[in-house]
């Protein structure tokens, strides 16, 4: 299989796999601590367009730091670790810069996004490589 091919299945399937999990967040979790934390801070309607955009972007960045289609022979836990460490990055870049320009900004949910954002990571690379394995996109030696 071509190198081009396998990342964009593995995109492919990352992509539904973030969409569940984070839709799923959002739905039951987010928008509630959002709207109660935010409140008149919140866009009404949201910008789906800027919000498609940061995910397919940050997808993206999942797929080439966490799950690592291009390299089949990392181990499950070292993907799932950097997984982790993208969304405490990307997550914590938001958090921590709406902390320090947004006045009123709630530490709450600065805290809260950073921890979904590692979770998030760290999940979805996690199961993106279990699928991806079962596909039989990735190898699965993991003793290293």
């Amino acid at each position: 299989m071509s190198t081009v091919r396998r990342w964009l299945i593995a995109y492919a399937v990352t992509v539904v796999v973030f969409t569940l999990v984070d839709g799923s967040w959002i739905a039951l979790v987010a928008s509630g601590v959002y709207r109660a934390q935010l409140g008149p801070l919140l866009a009404d309607p949201f910008d789906a367009v800027a919000a498609i955009v940061f995910y397919l972007g940050y997808v993206a960045g999942l797929v080439h730091f966490g799950v690592q289609p291009l390299a089949p022979d990392v181990p499950l836990g070292r993907r799932a670790l950097a997984g982790a460490l993208f969304g405490l990055f990307t997550y914590g870049t938001w958090g921590l810069t709406a902390l320090a320009v947004l006045r009123g900004f709630p530490a709450f949910v600065a805290v809260t996004d950073i921890a979904w954002g590692v979770a998030l990571g760290a999940l979805v690379t996690t199961v993106a490589t279990v699928l991806l394995r079962r596909f039989g996109v990735l190898a699965t030696d993991d003793r290293r």
